[in-house]
């Protein structure tokens, strides 16, 4: 191992015992220690940073691949000052996608799909009960499928999220319509002694927790039976679900005369943001939801003219 892996290793020690999970970074850190390791370089440049943040992914990871390294670069500078930290803005910065909002008879299909496309076994029931969590819900995916049986408490209709995204763990209510469909699919799970005993909430024919490759592949097989994904294109995403959650929970507060400023602090909460500006970007993410702030503006200005 090189000096510069040992390096790495230390930082991400570090880094995690603040409370980051670094996954991705991790991956691309690695990937970026290699390619220094295979061009002989033992001290990190601006320039090898750039080559390797360009090399291998598209354009629309350049930005944050380079930045991921200077982090990285930030933290050596305190054993190895010649490292250069790479400058922002060489590439453009990565753009949030547009979330695209499901209709209620789309979410429906999704559903109704799953148990067709798995005819055998309880796979069908599953997928159509964890995609069903993340709409009504607004999980993210990895919530949804690291769920333990033991953090489903449907007798109190409540959900223990822990260790999230960002360390943090929170408490999900559940509405009751939620909790009878949940509590239907445990009884069907607990009929097969292997699944009994497993320790997932929503588990695979052995009891294990759910192959997340065959989950987002069910999802594609029906983005495309649904029309919302060309063969060759690019679609909606899983965790689209999780952004029509966001939309019609703020739509729902504008159509109910909510004060959603004040409100909002309790989205930021029940989904697990760390800043307040995450949830604000639902406001600018959706047309409806843009012109629903503009109305509110207006009406203020009018009324202190």
């Amino acid at each position: 191992m090189s000096e510069l892996h040992e390096v790495l290793e230390s930082y991400l020690t570090v880094r995690r015992a603040l409370g980051f999970k670094l996954e991705r970074q991790e991956t691309r850190l690695r990937s970026f220690v290699t390619f220094m390791d295979a061009r002989g370089a033992t001290v990190v440049t601006a320039k090898l940073a750039v080559a390797w943040a360009g090399s291998q992914c598209g354009p629309a990871t350049w930005s944050s691949r380079l930045s991921t390294v200077r982090s990285f670069a930030q933290h050596l500078t305190n054993t190895e000052p010649r490292t250069e930290i790479p400058p922002s803005g060489i590439y453009p910065p990565q753009r949030r996608p547009r979330p695209y909002i499901y209709s209620d008879a789309e979410i429906d299909d999704l559903l109704a799909t799953m148990p067709a496309l798995h005819r055998s076994g309880l796979q069908g029931r599953t997928y159509q009960c964890f995609f069903g969590l993340l709409a009504v819900a607004g999980l993210r995916f990895s919530e949804a499928a690291n769920l333990a049986r033991h953090d489903a408490d449907l007798e109190q209709g409540v959900l223990t999220i822990r260790e999230t995204k960002f360390g943090k763990s929170r408490i999900i209510p559940l509405h009751p319509t939620t909790i009878d469909a949940l509590a239907a699919y445990v009884a069907e799970r607990d009929a097969c002694p292997v699944r009994r005993k497993g320790r997932y909430f929503f588990t695979g024919d052995r009891g294990a927790g759910l192959n997340h490759a065959n989950v987002h592949k069910s999802f594609a097989v029906w983005t495309r039976r649904a029309r919302l994904r060309l063969k060759q294109r690019s679609g909606p995403r899983i965790h689209d679900l999780r952004h029509t959650f966001a939309v019609r929970t703020l739509l729902g507060w504008y159509h109910d005369g909510e004060d959603v400023e004040r409100r909002l602090p309790a989205l930021t909460t029940y989904m697990g943001h760390t800043h307040l500006r995450d949830t604000y970007w639902y406001l600018t993410a959706s047309p409806e939801l843009l012109d629903h702030a503009r109305l509110r503006l207006e009406a203020r200005w009018e009324a202190t003219a």
